[in-house]
């Protein structure tokens, strides 16, 4: 009888809890390891199309899903003393089916973790691979030993730097920063919300969970990109306020609701560029080895859909990790590259002048045609139980 595989997944948000969930099912022994001590519960709304539907299906979670659907209807444009002058259709900015990105986590793990071992507050320091498997020391936690390790970490993947290289090699920024942060729905918004833009910045408020809450957002252009430390939250809020100092709407009002988050995200809106996405024992998933940049409106799909492939592709080769990386992103990369296409060209609009009620009509109109993008086909991948 073959020994059942071991596997180390770093990440704990979608791709990484989706790929334990299909490896646990293909007879695997998959392990998480995630640096946040818990679940993170901040983030924006992330949208489904197509295929990423039919893997939530055959997970059973698609109706799960559904019951978390922001039900988002069309948002209102604002000027700067708080006059609507345009709306902004649900169909440009939605999918098919939209929830917030700390339920998707949520529902995952609880879909996961009967199964599979998680390891909160800890996060890989070393990797050391030789003909029968890889060596992991961990910034806590003791040291281990797996047969194969995936990265499904992120933009900014430890996982990817210590198997493939530093960072700069493949992170190309697409030249806008974000700030995404919780608050109180004090605009008493009904599914809807309120987007402001100026030159080379927008910001926007859109209600959440029944209403119940809300998620602001600020954007802006910085093409040259920004020196900061990604773990100083204080650091980060005082770009963002300086940024948006004087503007009007509610901005003021937010730029208050942003100091005081507890849940508060800021990053540049990138993508990842490789040549390959597996070194020897070692792959990457979702954003660490592929990311499409948020203006894809993408990388949510591609990680369900990533894991799907990547665990089915190991089931069908019985483990064997050469065959089933090389198939894995032969499968993947068109789907990838298009996605990336759709990526720079969001934000290459990103920050066009204000447009009018029959532009946007007109963007509403195309949203279904532009939406589509050129299907991976699902295999059957069968469960080993």
């Amino acid at each position: 009888m073959t020994p059942t595989k071991t596997v180390l997944i770093s990440g704990a948000s979608v791709a990484g809890p989706a790929l334990a969930y299909w490896l646990h099912r293909h007879g695997f022994a998959p392990t998480v390891v995630e640096r946040a001590p818990q679940l993170r519960d901040g983030g924006y709304a992330v949208d489904f199309r197509g295929e990423a539907l039919d893997v939530l299906d055959r997970m059973g979670l698609l109706d799960e899903i559904r019951a978390l659907d922001t039900g988002m209807g069309d948002a209102a444009m604002m000027d700067a003393d708080g006059r609507q002058y345009a709306t902004l259709p649900a169909a440009v900015f939605a999918g098919d089916l939209e929830v917030l990105k700390g339920d998707l986590t949520r529902l995952l793990h609880e879909a996961t973790r009967a199964d599979v071992e998680y390891v909160f507050g800890d996060s890989i320091a070393t990797l050391e691979q030789d003909a029968d498997g890889v060596s992991v020391t961990f910034e806590h936690g003791a040291p281990r030993r797996f047969d194969l390790v995936v990265g499904a970490d992120g933009l900014h993947s430890t996982t990817r730097a210590l198997a493939f290289g530093p960072e700069e090699r493949f992170v190309r920024h697409l030249g806008i920063y974000t700030a995404i942060f919780n608050l109180d729905n004090y605009l008493g918004l009904r599914s809807t919300g309120q987007l402001y833009a100026a030159p080379g910045k927008a910001a926007n408020v859109f209600s959440a969970r029944a209403d119940t809450e809300a998620r602001a957002a600020f954007h802006f252009a910085a093409p040259e990109g920004l020196d900061y430390d990604r773990r100083d939250r204080a650091q980060q809020k005082r770009i963002v306020a300086e940024r948006f100092a004087g503007e009007g709407w509610e901005v003021p009002r937010l730029l208050a609701e942003m100091d005081a988050a507890a849940e508060f995200f800021f990053d540049a809106n990138a993508q990842v560029e490789m040549e390959t996405w597996a070194a020897g024992r070692v792959v990457l998933l979702g954003d660490a080895g592929a990311c499409a940049g948020p203006t894809s409106g993408r990388g949510t799909s591609q990680a369900l859909i990533g894991a799907y492939v990547l665990a089915g592709e190991l089931a069908e080769t019985g483990g064997d990790h050469r065959a089933a990386f090389a198939a894995y992103e032969d499968r993947m990369r068109p789907y990838v590259a298009e996605h990336q296409a759709l990526g720079r060209e969001g934000a290459e609009r990103f920050f066009l002048p204000a447009p009018t009620q029959e532009v946007l009509d007109m963007l509403a109109a195309d949203a279904p045609e532009h939406a589509r993008t050129e299907p991976i086909r699902l295999r059957d991948y069968e469960p080993s139980s």
